[in-house]
């Protein structure tokens, strides 16, 4: 029976969807390191990590024959994506399945910094009452800005407009804005104008160090920051210095540059002493809702490649979405985008007589993936001889 391997508490869904679907599952609750991973790869043909377990290169070279990997998140920086696609290892992820969790944990942030609730809090649990309207504000009127409009930050723009918010957005790539929000031509010109800024960009590497001090410098006074995003796009000691020096009135951070790799582990950081501040463990797509929408759509998108070969919602393979197969057994050849493949394959098959039932071919850059419906199942020459068609990656036979 083909082996999946499930880390860090990924939705129980998601384990009895594939083991519905013919796999032994073993689950973990906490990530592994590269050594341990290694290890555990062992005869393993599906994973699923969450963000804290990292896909290497060495990983791949020591379990080649790994045959998809499924992150049950949005983000897809923990695994080496290149690398993975170049040796025939399919990367799935969960780009919309819990959009509406962030977001909801966004607004929750806005209202409770602008209300000053974190302070209030600790002043209460150390015996103080303030009552006082000092630095409370409604979100009312208040300009957000989001930095990046993609699937979350289009949502949060139409739930803040619901809430009588101005919005603002600045994304490098074009974007239908949803129902009033402006676009920014510059960021400085979003954060020179926003009350509130929040931060919703991926994880490729040119986002490192995106907001440092000069953004911090170029936010209105007493604005209020959120990062929800990634954990290595904020300079959190330039957020510190702003806070304390009172020019940002309070924060919200719920991703690290460095971040524990289970729960239980210690934690540290500079902003724990910040009085309007919320801190939150990664936990912005974590509710129930969303951890059990998103073990069924990874789980889902691996049950298809293994038994179909379908590679829709692929973030590193060609996309070819495929329905059942059509003939006695489906060929897919996995291969370096070279010209003339398609015609060796036809070729090698042809050469045994068999009738091609359908074919589907996709490319994209460095890669391209042909499947083929064959009316008979090919003898094992016939597929040694498509193994050895130059430019070949992988090649499987799915009846």
């Amino acid at each position: 029976m083909p082996q999946a391997l499930l880390l860090e508490n990924i939705h129980p869904d998601a384990a009895k969807s594939l083991r519905d679907h013919g796999f032994t599952v073993t689950t973990m609750k906490g990530a592994l390191s590269e050594d341990e991973l290694i290890e555990a790869l062992d005869g393993v043909d599906l994973l699923g990590v969450r963000s804290k377990t990292t896909v290497t290169r060495k990983v791949i070279d020591a379990r080649p024959n790994l045959s998809a990997i499924g992150c049950f998140c949005i983000g897809t920086n923990q695994v080496d994506l290149d690398y993975a696609g170049t040796h025939g290892i399919a990367v799935f992820n969960a780009p919309y399945s819990n959009t509406r969790s962030v977001v909801e944990l966004v607004i929750g942030d806005i209202i409770c910094l602008l209300r000053r609730i974190p302070a209030h809090t600790h002043h209460m649990k150390h015996g103080m009452w303030d009552k006082s309207a000092s630095g409370s504000h409604e979100v009312r009127g208040k300009t957000l800005g989001i930095i990046g409009y993609g699937n979350i930050g289009s949502q949060l723009s139409v739930l803040a407009e619901a809430l009588g918010m101005r919005v603002m957005f600045y994304d490098l790539e074009e974007k239908l804005a949803l129902g009033n929000a402006q676009r920014c031509e510059t960021l400085n010109e979003l954060l020179e104008q926003s009350d509130i800024v929040t931060l919703h960009v991926d994880g490729r590497k040119s986002n490192t160090g995106f907001f440092g001090e000069d953004q911090f410098a170029h936010m209105k006074q007493d604005s209020i920051f959120l990062n929800l995003s990634r954990g290595f796009v904020a300079d959190l000691g330039a957020l510190k210095q702003h806070l304390d020096s009172g020019h940002i009135a309070g924060a919200a951070v719920d991703v690290f540059p460095v971040e524990p790799k289970k729960t239980g582990d210690p934690f540290e950081t500079a902003l724990a002493d910040e009085d309007n501040m919320i801190l939150t463990p990664h936990i912005g797509g974590s509710t129930l809702e969303a951890q059990e929408s998103i073990g069924h759509f990874v789980s889902q998108r691996l049950e298809d490649y293994w038994e179909k070969g379908s590679t829709s919602l692929s973030v590193n393979m060609p996309q070819i979405n495929l329905s059942e197969n059509r003939g006695v057994a489906r060929i897919a050849h996995l291969h370096s985008n070279l010209p003339g493949v398609l015609a060796r394959v036809n070729h090698v098959l042809g050469e045994e007589n068999i009738n091609i039932a359908a074919q589907a071919l996709g490319t994209e850059g460095e890669l391209g993936y042909v499947v083929t419906d064959v009316a008979q199942r090919p003898s094992r020459e016939t597929l040694e001889a498509l193994r050895s068609i130059e430019g070949t990656i992988r090649m499987r036979v799915i009846s």
